[in-house]
């Protein structure tokens, strides 16, 4: 889920729909997308959210596509199947 429809390299109209929070509160779902970056990896079926403040990538969704996580003090690091970095998170 991301707020900012700026991350997106391409965005599709989302009929309806809701994510809920831990606490019960609810926001729209907006669009679904694609972000990426400069490279070819991207994320697909991203939700962008109403007044979502945080970017929030499900961790084990990047796992099940074959993706490595580490987390480091000041950044997360994906990398793909051969051990190349694809993306650089700042956290």
């Amino acid at each position: 889920m991301i707020g900012d429809q700026t991350k997106f390299a391409k965005l599709n109209l989302k009929n309806g729909g809701f994510v809920t929070y831990g606490d019960d509160n609810k926001r729209k779902i907006l669009r679904t997308g694609i972000i990426s970056n400069e490279s070819s990896f991207n994320i697909k079926n991203v939700l962008l959210v109403e007044r979502l403040t945080h970017n929030l990538i499900s961790i084990s969704q990047l796992c099940d596509k074959g993706y490595k996580v580490v987390f480091e003090p000041c950044h997360c690091l994906i990398f793909d199947a051969c051990d190349n970095i694809v993306l650089i998170l700042s956290v």
